[in-house]
């Protein structure tokens, strides 16, 4: 019988050194491709082989994928996210010839399962009061923002592979927070924010973001379980604005900051930020893409994920928690009396 081997990309991001640390724990073999300079490297975990490459690379993905007689697991889950709605080639030709590549390589190497990390910015929004499920094709067209349109047309080209033969499953998270994201992505950072002190206002509306510990062991029940072609929402509950502004400053001692932004200001606020980003050449956080994703519909179901995988998710407080005591460790944010007593 061949040994098992898990190839995972984007193993050096929040999601996929979570991945890689639960793969080791468990007893599993794992090669990661990894960015050369990427300085998230450090923390992927020691038993991780790495192998240093890009997948838009096809001598880079030769060399990851060289492995000998071994039966191969493969956990797709690098790309570039932007919170940009203007096209950018650098996005597309990761998130979408980067997937075009390594299904090829899937295909050679007649991989015994792949699984594509997509993302909820890639299935079609309902109105408001309506769940969002998993749906059976993707396009492009009407996807609001160049990221969600880029997971689209990514994961049609997996459902396409799954006819011409591979075995493939998608995940599709919602967003994504917890501990040890050192790259300190959109909540770390927004966290950071709110208890420096430094946000003044909210933006009406939602979100809805997952525990990355829960979203890995999702992704590798995944990998063992996940029935051909079909696709996982992988969510949790849904975070008003004022709810979490009321919850970071319980946890971490911070001011309460008062002021929800109506939409209708928000909008407005949004496409002022894009203007000034284009004639800066910055990026800043607060841009009409952003907006648009506290705005729009964020309740997604998990339901198909929980029934098939096993998938569940702790609750959100206790993330927060978690990610809030993570944060002092790294000396992002101040520790208080207060905080310690809260938390």
């Amino acid at each position: 019988m061949k040994k098992k081997l898990f190839l995972l990309t984007g193993a050096a991001g929040l999601l996929g050194s979570n991945i890689s640390r639960q793969l080791i724990e468990q007893g599993e073999d794992v090669r990661a491709l990894v960015l050369n300079g990427d300085p998230a490297l450090p923390h992927v975990p020691a038993d991780v082989e790495v192998v240093l490459g890009d997948i838009t690379v096809e001598a880079d993905l030769d060399r990851f994928f060289d492995t000998g007689d071994r039966e191969l697991y493969v956990i797709h889950c690098a790309s570039i996210v932007t919170v940009s709605g203007d096209y950018n080639p650098k996005v597309h030709e990761v998130n979408v010839c980067g997937t075009e590549n390594m299904l090829k390589k899937a295909f050679e190497k007649k991989v015994k399962k792949f699984v594509y990390v997509s993302s909820t910015s890639a299935i079609p929004e309902l109105p408001k009061g309506q769940e969002i499920e998993e749906v059976r094709s993707f396009s492009p067209k009407g996807i609001v923002g160049f990221y969600g349109q880029t997971k689209a047309e990514a994961s049609q080209l997996v459902l396409d592979a799954v006819e011409q033969g591979l075995d493939a499953s998608i995940v599709f998270p919602s967003g994504i927070c917890g501990p040890n994201d050192f790259a300190y992505g959109p909540v770390s950072s927004f966290v950071i924010d709110y208890v420096a002190g430094e946000m003044k206002a909210g933006v009406e509306g939602s979100f809805n973001a997952v525990d990355v510990r829960d979203l890995a062991a999702g992704c590798i029940a995944c990998a063992r379980k996940g029935r051909r072609g079909e696709s996982y929402i992988m969510s949790n509950e849904l975070v008003t604005m004022r709810e979490m502004f009321d919850l970071l400053s319980e946890l971490s001692g911070a001011k309460n900051v008062k002021t929800i932004l109506p939409a209708s200001i928000a909008k407005i606020l949004g496409k002022t930020s894009d203007m000034i980003g284009r004639l800066t050449n910055s990026h800043p956080r607060m841009t009409s893409f952003a907006v648009y994703n506290m705005l729009r519909n964020n309740h997604f179901s998990s339901k198909k994920a929980e029934m098939e995988l096993g998938y569940k998710v702790r609750p959100f407080r206790d993330t927060m928690r978690d990610e809030i005591l993570w944060l002092q460790a790294e000396g992002k944010i101040m520790k208080t009396g207060l905080e310690t007593a809260k938390i």
